[in-house]
């Protein structure tokens, strides 16, 4: 799979709709959701929430450019929306039931005629308490897995005073050993089964008695809704299932790759490091472990009037910190594979700072595994090994069927392998997530197309439009325009610079030409600074070649 086309959510659309599908120019679009604060200080409290459309009929070299991005909305601060988004989406959902049942006449350039253009939405795409916004379902407490439902398993942590979500033994097979080793675990025995995902159908009756719930952030207006009653998380009816083919799709929302990487690698990192404030391993997860019956080998130790905390198999030592920080302190990348991550490493301090998601990214599915080298026992280090290798896969630019079915029924062995070492505090709703993530590749396709990284970039550029700091929202709509009308134009400028024909970052100023040999070679180099160019005789040219 290299794009949703290729995906099991877009060919059971075309079979399940049959006049939609005969149509290849119908659009699919994707809704993209998220606050973010206009403002360069961040101690003032404001929040924007741009709704953008993105197209994908388009191949995957265009398909999530910001020029073809669709603004359709902006909801204003100066708080967030939450759960009353639905209020704010009702223009656009009409349009889209528009679009869907009627379309609206539009003109073929290839063919110069007119026709029918319809569309439909795929999914949603939003980090995950966008998600809780967007779907109706809350992601916090005991039940915060949108994709268990109300079958998500969690423990409520006695000193920590937190959700745990430790119950991956029910994703192993019903004789597998683990399922009976209740002190390497949470103390109990595992009899429970893998839950199964809800349709559409189901879903919709779960939150049939919801429909007319009043949406608004005004206590003394807003409906209480009881969980604990209810026996699921379900805080109102969406708004994208007046869609009539809403119920029918595979995939209603995506769980956001880029956010459960960076939660992941914070996570460990911070417990590894054992950094104050960021650590998993404190005194209450211990005190958990020991209320657990479990590992006493960690428990707390009483010496005087304090306690001592053993040390973990986990935990790096000052030189193991050294060792690990220097690996990233001296590293080089290629260009444009990250940032520079060496000017986030305090040798001094053994501290790591200022990771961006990207670069969290990178740390998890490249760099943990080789900086991580010799430094932690085998049981650590191959559980880690193997959730950074699933997470390379589940993030490829392509997918193949038996690599994700493979991923699938490792990565539950795999978490089960962390729940044998790290405290019950570790595993928080990030790190039950992936158990899904194997699941929704193959029915949605490439992670790149539902993930938040370019909807986070043009946040980020939608920020730099704002002028007037007393008028956010009209600064953004303005520059906007602006933006679309010069990419418009661009689109018809020949001869002069634009965005569509500007060279590339590294363009070295002059045309290429072919050189024997490696295709490597024919890509020309740039100085630095004042430099002259000089073209190798065929004899060094050969001398660097094998160099090489």
């Amino acid at each position: 799979m290299r794009h949703p086309a290729d995906s099991m959510a877009w060919k059971s659309f075309d079979e399940l709709h049959e006049s939609f599908a005969l149509e290849p120019r119908n659009v699919r679009l994707g809704l993209a959701s998220d606050g973010f604060q206009p403002f360069g200080d961040s101690r003032k409290s404001y929040s924007i929430w741009p709704v953008v459309l993105i197209p994908y009929n388009l191949p995957p070299w265009m398909c999530m450019k910001q020029s073809n991005f669709i603004l359709s909305m902006l909801i204003s601060g100066p708080e967030s929306p939450g759960d009353a988004i639905d209020i704010y989406l009702q223009p656009l959902i009409k349009e889209l039931k528009e679009l869907w049942e009627v379309g609206v006449e539009t003109f073929d350039a290839s063919t110069r005629q007119n026709f029918q253009l319809h569309a439909a939405l795929l999914w949603t795409i939003n980090d995950f308490p966008a998600y809780g916004n967007l779907s109706g379902w809350s992601t916090k407490g005991k039940l915060a897995c949108p994709c268990c439902n109300k079958n998500t398993f969690s423990i409520r942590l006695t000193n920590g005073s937190k959700q745990c979500y430790m119950g991956h033994r029910r994703y192993l097979p019903s004789k597998h050993k683990w399922r009976n080793d209740k002190y390497s675990f949470d103390g109990t025995k595992e009899r429970g089964y893998a839950p199964k995902l809800f349709s559409g159908d189901e879903i919709l009756e779960q939150v049939q008695d919801l429909e007319g719930v009043i949406l608004t952030k005004a206590a003394n207006k807003r409906v209480k809704i009881s969980h604990s009653n209810r026996g699921d998380n379900w805080n109102k009816k969406s708004i994208f299932f007046e869609l009539s083919y809403w119920k029918t799709l595979l995939l209603r929302h995506n769980l956001d790759l880029m956010h459960i990487e960076k939660n992941i690698f914070d996570n460990i990192h911070g417990t590894l490091m054992n950094i104050k404030g960021k650590t998993k391993d404190t005194m209450k997860s211990r005190l958990d472990l020991q209320a657990m019956n479990i590992r006493p080998e960690l428990h707390p130790l009483r010496k005087g009037d304090k306690f001592v905390l053993p040390v973990a198999s986990y935990m790096l030592s000052p030189n193991e910190k050294h060792t690990f920080c220097l690996f990233l302190k001296q590293l080089r990348v290629p260009d444009g594979f990250s940032s520079n991550i060496s000017h986030c490493i305090n040798l001094k301090e053994h501290k790591i700072s200022g990771l961006k998601s990207h670069d969290c990214h990178i740390m998890l599915q490249r760099l943990l595994p080789l900086a991580l080298r010799g430094l932690l026992p085998k049981e650590v280090y191959e559980p880690l090994i193997e959730l950074c290798l699933f997470f390379t896969v589940v993030g490829s630019k392509t997918l193949k069927a038996d690599d994700l079915d493979q991923i699938e029924a490792q990565i539950p062995i795999t978490l089960c392998k962390l729940e044998r070492i790290f405290p019950p505090s570790f595993f928080d709703i990030m790190l039950h997530l992936p158990i899904h993530l194997a699941n929704e590749a193959k029915i949605g396709g490439p992670s790149q197309y539902r993930s938040m990284y370019s909807i986070e970039r043009y946040l980020y550029t939608l920020k730099g439009f704002i002028c007037n700091r007393a008028c956010p929202e009209g600064s953004i709509a303005e520059g906007h325009i602006a933006n679309e009308c010069m990419t418009f134009c661009s689109r018809y400028l020949h001869g002069i610079e634009t965005k569509f024909n500007r060279h590339e970052r590294n363009y070295d100023g002059r045309d290429n030409t072919s050189v024997e040999g490696l295709s490597i070679f024919s890509q020309l180099g740039k100085a630095l600074g004042a430099g002259t160019i000089y073209d190798l005789d065929a004899n060094k040219l050969e001398q660097a070649q094998l160099y090489i």
